[in-house]
C-alpha cells in the first residue's frame, strides 16, 4: 500500500493553482472540468510521478469552520518537505508570501509555518542529511 493522493481544502481553486505553482514551485498534472469545480492536482517537479496534491474545494459545510479553527491555533492543515529551510523561507517571503512562524530549529527538524492564501496554514520543514 502506498500514499497517491492526498488533498489540500482550498477556497478558490484558480488562486490556488496559481499560489502552489508559481509561488512554491508544483507543477499542474491534472485538471479535469466536474461542474463549477475541477479535479485539480499539482505535483512536486522533483517527483512527478509521485504523490499528488489535490487542491480541493473547501465546499463541504464542515471544511471551512474546520480550516478557521486550525489557523486560529496555528496549527498546519499539511506539511512540505525542503532541503533548506531557512533558504526557502527566504526565497518565499521575496514572492510576498506571509509566515506565520519563522523558521524554529527543533531538534533535527527545522520548520517554518506560511499562510497559503486559500485558507491553510502550510508547514515546511527540513531534515539534515543522514
Amino acid at each position: 500500500m502506498r500514499i497517491t493522493l492526498t488533498s489540500v481544502l482550498v477556497d478558490d481553486q484558480e488562486k490556488a493553482l496559481r499560489f502552489y505553482t508559481d509561488v512554491l514551485g508544483f507543477v499542474k498534472k491534472t485538471e479535469v472540468p466536474l461542474g463549477e469545480h475541477r479535479w485539480l492536482t499539482v505535483v512536486s517537479p522533483e517527483a512527478p510521478d509521485g504523490v499528488e496534491l489535490v487542491l480541493e474545494p473547501d465546499e463541504h459545510p464542515a471544511a471551512r469552520p474546520f480550516k478557521a479553527a486550525l489557523v486560529a491555533d496555528g496549527i498546519p492543515y499539511t506539511a512540505f518537505t525542503v532541503a533548506d529551510v531557512h533558504a526557502e523561507t527566504e526565497r518565499l517571503k521575496a514572492l510576498g508570501v506571509r509566515f506565520t512562524q519563522e523558521p524554529l530549529a527543533m531538534g533535527p527538524v527545522t520548520t517554518a509555518v506560511l499562510d497559503d492564501t486559500c485558507g491553510n496554514l502550510i508547514q515546511i520543514a527540513s531534515v539534515p542529511a543522514a
